[in-house]
């Protein structure tokens, strides 16, 4: 992968000199200088860098203080920095290296103990990017449900204990739907069970796109849905849930020679609240609201 290499040091011969071998390695695509610790600091920020070549003993803003400041933005904690440090300067090594210094390099370099430390370290971000996205990944798959790709049950307590502490900490809206799919037993029956998954993944499909982006939805288990709506009093979310509704009515489920519709019962659960005095209370209103939906008719919303 293309690389980018920033050179920090007031020697303009120095950088001159560390640009040109850097840039000659085959993975590097850009070098980028700056002659003093907060120079360089402005373009960590304003560019995407792999590496960093610091001179330590610089004037003003010196390598030192540019570690510090790097240290103090995680969004830099992986950007490795090789300093740069005088033949005896042995103080300067132990505390480069104890403020967040990778490595270092005596003045003047030898051009392959350049190349040699800076290809190692880029392969080691490298190997640390990968590392993260993996991590990232997982972590995405312990919190989605496979089959129809919104967030699973787990993921969903963890959202609606924080939610709700929010809304009552703060005193903001919060509003929660409990959603049911009728009759889902009816449609594995009749036509199958990778038809029911269809109908969940129309279900999901049409709920996020009804929905704003800082709503939540997830899979709550089987053919139950839980909707999560931040800021949102009782009477915008009955709308919002009255739009979700009318859509899944009218959409269509399509499994190989099989078309049919589906509706869904809808339970809502709204805090500020009095008769809710902690998250089961609030799950406990909207489910108690599903039921009655349910019992009454099907394919409606019930307000607790």
């Amino acid at each position: 992968m293309p690389y980018k290499v920033l050179i920090i040091d007031d020697s303009e011969n120095m950088r001159a000199s560390l640009k040109k071998v850097v840039e000659g390695m085959k993975d590097v695509d850009e070098v980028l200088l700056a002659d003093n610790g907060l120079q360089g600091y402005k373009v960590l920020r304003e560019s995407s860098i792999d590496l960093v070549l610091c001179d330590l003993n610089m004037p003003g803003i010196d390598g030192f203080k540019f570690l510090n400041l790097k240290a103090s933005n995680a969004e830099f904690s992986d950007i490795p920095v090789i300093m740069l440090t005088g033949q005896g300067d042995v103080s300067s090594k132990v505390r480069g290296l104890e403020v967040g210094a990778s490595d270092y390099l005596i003045k003047p370099c030898d051009d392959a103990e350049l190349i040699a430390r800076v290809r190692v370290h880029l392969k080691l971000k490298e190997l640390q990017d990968q590392l993260r996205m993996k991590n990232a990944e997982l972590e995405e798959l312990t919190r989605t449900d496979p089959l129809t790709g919104v967030a699973n049950r787990r993921y969903f307590v963890e959202t609606l204990s924080g939610e709700y502490h929010r809304s009552q900490r703060y005193q903001r809206p919060l509003s929660f739907i409990m959603l049911d799919i009728d009759h889902f037993k009816r449609v594995n029956d009749t036509y199958g069970h990778q038809a029911g998954d269809q109908t969940l993944i129309v279900v999901a499909k049409t709920l996020k796109r009804d929905l704003r982006m800082q709503d939540f939805i997830a899979r709550y288990g089987g053919e139950e849905f839980a909707l999560l709506l931040p800021e949102t009093k009782s009477t915008d979310a009955a709308v919002a849930a009255e739009r979700c509704r009318k859509n899944i009515e009218a959409a269509l489920v399509v499994y190989k020679n099989f078309r049919f519709s589906i509706t869904v019962s809808m339970g809502l659960a709204s805090l500020p609240n009095d008769r809710v005095g902690d998250v089961e209370g609030l799950v406990k209103l909207a489910d108690e609201a599903l039921y009655t939906a349910k019992k009454t008719g099907r394919n409606r919303l019930v307000l607790a």
